[in-house]
């Protein structure tokens, strides 16, 4: 349901705005409710025992996600979030080739097909 309010609140909210200005302030509330949760939780006392690679992997994955963040932001504000989003989620399908590459994960049959399905039926829904 959030993910589906994202997409829809955010179509609305960049109407009027530039796209990147709309990401920034999307972001900050983003930045601001995660740290809100990091302390209520008590898990900011474990931010020294950050391993320093698994650090850098963090950060490099943020870059990606402001990245991601501008692009689909740019992409809501000029076309239509049934199209925008469909595209957007087929990212699943480099996710699933990193991992296989990357990370030396196996894809099941079960999952290929899976996968498969939902990859037809996104480029249906493009049609």
């Amino acid at each position: 349901m959030f993910a589906a309010l994202t997409s829809t609140l955010g179509k609305v909210g960049i109407t009027d705005i530039e796209s990147n200005l709309g990401t920034a302030i999307r972001t900050l509330v983003v930045l601001v409710m995660a740290w809100i949760v990091v302390f209520v939780t008590g898990e900011h006392r474990s931010l020294r025992a950050i391993d320093r690679r698994d650090g850098w992997f963090i950060i490099a994955s943020g870059v990606a996600t402001g990245a991601s963040w501008l692009c689909y932001y740019r992409a809501l504000q000029i076309g239509p979030a049934s199209l925008v989003v469909p595209i957007d989620k087929l990212s699943i399908v480099l996710t699933v080739a990193f991992a296989t590459v990357f990370l030396h994960e196996r894809l099941s049959r079960r999952a290929a097909l899976g996968l498969a399905v939902i990859v037809a039926g996104t480029l249906l829904m493009l049609v």
